[in-house]
């Protein structure tokens, strides 16, 4: 048997390969868009990719099956429940697929979605028990798949609790303790809300640990796994029933193309936005104006989605080198609509006069001086953070306004008060300053260093309980 785990870090997405390689036959388990990898590791190892195995339509990434498809022609595959406007296989529960010795059987898992499927892995035929599940995001490294995020298509969370809860108990618990467990998504995802920093676990440690498979009712487990889940980011929507659709294919070996300043700012004035990957504290030294800040060292491609909607025409502002690397990241969200990229800027703007209206600065304050300023009443304060992010508390006086939201929400903000924003550190708080000042707010902060640098500066903290407010 052949296995290879494919960690992609900045999405917090594990797609794997698996083969045998008595007969060269392989399968691809829920790939990231940009697909070199997989074809690499395919050539090297004497292996033909026959088939592309998509746990469910998902949320947080657009899905290379049809780049892999059409690099290999490869069968695309989802449970029998899928619909998709490309050609697909409906695999049905407990339908098996054998690659040679190894054999995989398909389980139907619906709770995160109402199609999806885990695939449990025998090594050799005639193995009784198996040595692994491919979990998709039904179940987690302490943790089970959300089952929230399809309200915008008439699904309820507590419908498909429900589903989840019997798929767990009647289709995964049911499999031996000592099956190795890989799911989708390891800590940091959006599609559960507290993972753990494993890659991999078992179906004896899940049942011990997991919070969700405690043994409850099926009224407690819902109650468990619909509270407290962090704001769906603003890109979910339009990427699930992207994964649904024909699609244009994607290279990821192409540079965007390079654009002139002039250009560039035409581009912007008929509605592109600029999102400037750089770090937090060079696009506080300077930057156009109207650039928003994402910086490539965080989680770029998500927090764009929550500050970027989707179709809108994209110039990528970059540290040398790194737009290509930009471009693909933002294509693995179906962001594709990249219209070049600006090179040197910071060349760019020392040769604009001071007095331009081309460049302009952040402010960024440290959380002793924001704590001078708490007092002022006419401080307008917005805490960028999830609510399970806030249960010790918030910045007194602070509005809740998780970045995912702010897009629409800004309307709720008064763009006339001086307005500071914070996060828990100082990646997304950067973001939104750089967001409001784009949408024209002109007195604007962030603070370095987040929540965590108010609480040891002493700034005032209310610590009531985020249910209780």
């Amino acid at each position: 048997m052949f296995f290879r785990q494919y960690d992609l870090a900045c999405l917090s997405l594990y797609s794997y390969m698996i083969g045998d390689e008595s007969t060269g036959r392989a399968v691809v388990i829920d790939p990231q868009r940009d697909i070199s990898g997989y074809l690499a590791d395919a050539e090297a190892n004497g292996l033909a990719i026959d088939m592309v195995l998509e746990t469910h339509f998902h949320a947080d990434f657009l899905s290379g099956h049809l780049e892999l498809a059409e690099a290999t022609g490869a069968t695309i595959a989802y449970g029998s429940d899928a619909v998709a406007e490309f050609p697909i296989r409906r695999l049905a529960d407990r339908e098996r697929i054998s690659l040679g010795d190894v054999v995989l059987e398909i389980r139907h898992t619906p709770g995160h979605t109402p199609e999806s499927i885990s695939i449990v892995v025998f090594e050799h035929e005639t193995d009784v028990e198996p040595w692994a599940v491919f979990t998709g995001d039904t179940l987690f490294v302490g943790d089970v798949g959300r089952p929230d995020l399809l309200a915008s298509v008439g699904r309820t969370a507590d419908e498909l609790a429900r589903h989840l809860f019997r798929s767990l108990n009647d289709q995964l618990m049911t499999l031996p303790d000592s099956t190795l467990v890989y799911p989708a998504h390891g800590a940091g995802s959006a599609c559960g809300k507290s993972m753990l920093d494993a890659v991999s676990t078992s179906i004896g440690e899940q049942r011990k640990s997991n919070y969700a498979l405690k043994p409850m009712t099926e009224e407690q487990f819902v109650e468990a796994v619909t509270q407290g889940q962090s704001v769906a980011p603003l890109y979910f929507a339009f990427t699930a029933d992207s994964n649904r659709r024909a699609r244009e294919l994607f290279d990821d070996s192409e540079a965007p193309r390079v654009l002139e300043l002039d250009e560039a700012l035409r581009l912007q004035a008929d509605g592109a936005v600029i999102i400037d990957g750089r770090s937090p504290e060079s696009f506080a030294s300077g930057h156009l104006v109207g650039a928003v800040n994402v910086g490539l060292d965080g989680r770029f491609a998500e927090y764009a989605g929550d500050i970027v909607r989707p179709g809108e025409s994209i110039i990528l502002i970059t540290d040398p080198g790194r737009e290509t690397e930009a471009r693909v990241r933002l294509a693995r969200i179906g962001f594709d609509r990249v219209v070049g990229a600006l090179h040197n800027v910071e060349q760019l703007l020392a040769e604009q006069p001071s007095t331009s209206a081309l460049a302009q600065r952040a402010n960024r304050v440290s959380a002793d001086d924001f704590g001078s300023w708490c007092t002022d009443p006419d401080l307008q304060i917005v805490d960028l953070r999830n609510p399970g992010e806030q249960e010790d508390g918030i910045v007194s006086g602070a509005q809740r306004i998780p970045l995912a939201q702010l897009l629409d929400r800004q309307v709720e903000l008064d763009r006339s008060r001086c307005t500071v924003l914070y996060c828990a550190g100082g990646y997304r708080s950067s973001i939104g300053a750089s967001l409001l000042r784009s949408l024209g707010f002109t007195h604007v902060a962030d603070v370095v260093g987040g929540f965590a640098a108010c609480e040891s500066a002493g700034v005032p903290i209310d610590s009531t309980p985020v249910g209780a407010r």
